[in-house]
């Protein structure tokens, strides 16, 4: 019992925390404290989490509170968002991050949701009614979450203007792909200056040659999967299949790497890299990667990948198995801080409530970094010896 009233204390602190970052963002006492209550419940260990299981978790009689907070009460979502990002940065931060663009799905009943239509659902596996998000995590070696979002709002919804107003969507929010939704997020993590090295998604972003071009131009290396129906520039052709580019190569230039650990072990895959775009800076180099299945040979993914000359394929995989990431960050904010746990139809409150739950996420990556933190110092020998600086050959 001792342990679990520690834990509860400490994110109870933890959480505190987080919220002083974007106390100054409420006019009024009722939507701060709400706020800090909402988030206390949202990381509770309750079977569902709504307005009322959420009112009860911060001993209110009924779930007005909540309610008003979400849909009534004066506050940008924004301006919050931004003070979780940068409390993430203050300390998570790590110039080696990846930023990961990816897109999950809110299954819903009914039509009156903002933005719920039938649609691919990544969390079904197939088309469903529900809403979509798309988000930007960031991951760097002390621990990885989520940094911004956006509700995707389909040309069914963006075509109907009085449907819109209904859902308290603004005239002004007009329709935008989700690559464009995502190319704002990394545009917006480069004018805050996160501090991060690579970018990657996947092959639904990841195909898009303007993004591809954009961050080339802000030299923003990325390691972005595409499709075998891709083409890019070699010293043969001006649109060179990136499929065709690997059936010859010789058996040595496949290497068998892991790319991360999976839900089944270690993800292991033959990898192999060919350069492409043959006139570019002295420094920089194109790469089109395969990855192709040990078991199933035939199953061949492929990236593209623009980076500084010495970047290695081992590197290369890293960055491209780090997409894996922004999966294990839906995973966990939906089961342990209710992302997708709200009974909001309207576009704002849609966004308040996630972003609260991020703030939730981030609270608790953030403890469980200085976890690890503790135990490691506890556990390390003593040196008198000065760790190696990064540029060493140590």
């Amino acid at each position: 019992m001792g342990g679990v009233l520690g834990d509860v204390r400490v994110w109870a602190a933890g959480l505190g925390e987080v919220h002083e970052r974007f106390v100054h963002r409420f006019a009024r006492s009722e939507p701060r404290e709400s706020a800090l209550a909402y988030m206390r419940g949202l990381i509770a260990p309750l079977e569902r989490k709504n307005g009322w299981t959420l009112a009860e978790e911060a001993g209110h009689a009924a779930p007005d509170r909540m309610h008003r907070l979400l849909n009534r009460c004066d506050w940008d979502a924004d301006e919050v968002l931004d003070d979780v990002r940068d409390y993430v940065v203050e300390h998570l931060g790590d110039p080696e991050a990846v930023l990961i663009v990816d897109d999950t799905g809110f299954l819903k009943k009914g039509i009156r949701s903002a933005g719920v239509q039938r649609q691919y659902s990544g969390t079904a596996g197939r088309t469903e009614n529900c809403q979509v998000g798309v988000f930007l995590a960031y991951a760097g070696e002390r621990g990885r979450t989520l940094v911004d979002r956006r509700l995707y709002l389909p040309t069914s919804w963006t075509d109907d203007r009085e449907r819109c107003r209904a859902a308290g969507i603004e005239d002004t929010v007009a329709f935008e792909t989700k690559v464009v939704i995502a190319k704002a997020m990394v545009r917006r993590a480069i004018e805050a200056r996160i501090p991060f090295r690579w970018v990657t998604a996947d092959a639904a972003y990841g195909f898009s040659k303007g993004w591809r071009t954009e961050l080339e131009r802000a030299d923003v290396f990325h390691v972005m999967a595409t499709t075998r129906h891709d083409t890019v520039v070699t010293r043969w052709a001006m649109d060179h299949p990136v499929h065709d580019l690997f059936p010859g190569l010789p058996r040595q230039k496949w290497k068998r790497r892991s790319c991360g650990h999976g839900a089944h072990g270690p993800r292991v895959y033959d990898w192999a890299r060919v350069e492409v775009r043959p006139w570019h800076r002295e420094d920089r180099r194109h790469w089109v990667i395969a990855r192709r299945g040990v078991s199933r040979p035939d199953q061949i993914s492929y990236y593209i990948a623009y980076c500084p000359a010495e970047t290695t394929l081992d590197e290369l995989i890293r960055v491209a198995g780090s997409r894996w990431a922004i999966e294990e960050c839906f995973q966990s904010a939906k089961q342990e801080c209710g992302l997708d746990d709200y009974q909001v139809r309207r576009y704002p409150g849609w966004h308040r409530h996630i972003t609260l739950a991020m703030a939730a996420h981030a609270c608790l990556t953030v403890l469980k970094a200085r976890e690890r933190d503790a135990g490691k110092a506890e556990t390390d020998p003593p040196s008198s010896y000065p760790s190696p600086s990064p540029n060493s050959d140590a």
